[in-house]
C-alpha cells in the first residue's frame, strides 16, 4: 500500500533530512560545485542592491511555509527582512525535484536576475547550495494518539517493550528511505510498515497528512516523521491529543540533523551577512521554532526547553 505525500525531495534534503550518502564519486561532487560556482560567477547584480530580500519557498508546506505566510520559515524571513530593513518577496515553487534549479539558480526571463537569493531550510553540507552555520538542530520522532494503548511509550524504545501481541498489531507509518526505516528494520518491525512516498506529483498534498489525517483517524497507529512536522501537526491535531516522542542521537542511525540557510556558491559576503543575522537573533529564532512545536536539540543532543514566541498564532488549516 503506497500513500501519496511528500516529506522529502531526492537531492534536496530540505524538509526531512536522511542519512548521508557514502562514497559519492569525487568527480560528481566537483562537477556540481563547478556548475554552482559558474552560476554565481554570471551574477551581474549584488544581492540586496535594491534592498529586497528574495526568499525561495514552497507555497503549501506547513509548518515550514505557505502563501499565507503561516509557516515558521515565513516568520524567519520576516524577521530577517526587518533586521535588514528590506522589503520581503517570495519565489514560490513546490519542494520537489528541480526546486533549487527553479528558484535559487533560476533567472527571471525579463530582468535576468536570480529569482531569489535565500533558502531558509537546508541541512548543513547540502550539495546544491552553500550553507550557513546551522540555526537549529532537530531530530526524527514517533507520534501516536493518546488513549489508544500507547501512553506508556515515552522513549522510542518503549514501543519495543509493549506486550508482544499489542506490538505486532500496530500499523506503523513511515516515509521510505528515512532513518526510522532503518530503526524498524533493525527491530524486525518492517512487516508492519505502511509506506509513504517521499514526494508526490500533486502540489496540494503535504507531509503532515500522515498525522492530521491517517494517525488521527486510526488508519495507522504510529507515525515516524521529521521532528518539525511531528511537533507542528501533533499540536494542531483536533480533537485527538497526540504524543511526540523524539529519537535521541544514535551512533548507528543518524536521526538528528543541523539545519542551516542556503545561498549560491561564491556569494561569501551574502552568506556571512546572513550568519551575522543568525547569531544576533538566535534567541528570537529559537522562540519562533518553539511556537511551532519544533523539537530543538542542544550541542550535546539533549532536547531543549525554549519559551515560545507569545506573539505567534497559527491560523489557517494546513493545506488550505
Amino acid at each position: 500500500m503506497t500513500r501519496k505525500s511528500s516529506e522529502h525531495i531526492p537531492g534536496l534534503d530540505v524538509r526531512a533530512p536522511r542519512r548521508p550518502r557514502r562514497g559519492a564519486p569525487v568527480v560528481v561532487m566537483a562537477a556540481a560545485l563547478l556548475l554552482s560556482s559558474g552560476a554565481s560567477a554570471q551574477q551581474s547584480e549584488a544581492v540586496g542592491g535594491d534592498r529586497v530580500l528574495r526568499v525561495c519557498e514552497d507555497p503549501n508546506n506547513l509548518p515550514f511555509s505557505n502563501r499565507a505566510g503561516e509557516g515558521f520559515e515565513n516568520k524567519l524571513a520576516e524577521l530577517l527582512a526587518r533586521e535588514l530593513g528590506w522589503k520581503l518577496e517570495y519565489t514560490w515553487f513546490p519542494q520537489r525535484m528541480g526546486f533549487i534549479r527553479n528558484t535559487l539558480r533560476g533567472r527571471d526571463p525579463d530582468s535576468n536576475r536570480f529569482k531569489c537569493d535565500l533558502v531558509l531550510g537546508v541541512p548543513v553540507g547540502f550539495e546544491l547550495a552553500s550553507t550557513t552555520k546551522p540555526y537549529y538542530r532537530s531530530t526524527y520522532a514517533l507520534v501516536y494518539a493518546k488513549g489508544r494503548g500507547l501512553d506508556s511509550v515515552t522513549v522510542p524504545e518503549g514501543l519495543l517493550r509493549l506486550e508482544p501481541s499489542k506490538l505486532k498489531s500496530l500499523k506503523l507509518g513511515v516515509f521510505g528511505q528515512s532513518p526510522p526505516t532503518d530503526w524498524l528494520l533493525k527491530h524486525r518491525l518492517f512487516d508492519q510498515v505502511v509506506p509513504y512516498q517521499r514526494q508526490s506529483g500533486d502540489p496540494e498534498r503535504y507531509p503532515g497528512e500522515i498525522i492530521e489525517k491517517d494517525l488521527a483517524t486510526g488508519a495507522i497507529d504510529v507515525a515516524f516523521v521529521w521532528g518539525p512536522i511531528a511537533g507542528y501537526f501533533a499540536k494542531s491535531a483536533s480533537p485527538v491529543a497526540m504524543a511526540v516522542v523524539p529519537f535521541q542521537p544514535d551512533p548507528e542511525i543518524q536521526f538528528d540533523f543541523r539545519i542551516a540557510m542556503g545561498v549560491r556558491f561564491g556569494e561569501r559576503e551574502w552568506k556571512e551577512r546572513i550568519e551575522r543575522l543568525i547569531d544576533a537573533n538566535r534567541p528570537r529564532i529559537q522562540a519562533i521554532l518553539a511556537a511551532y512545536g519544533v523539537p530543538q536539540l542542544d550541542d550535546e543532543g539533549r532536547i531543549m526547553t525554549v519559551p515560545a514566541d507569545p506573539s505567534l498564532t497559527r491560523g489557517a488549516k494546513p493545506g488550505k
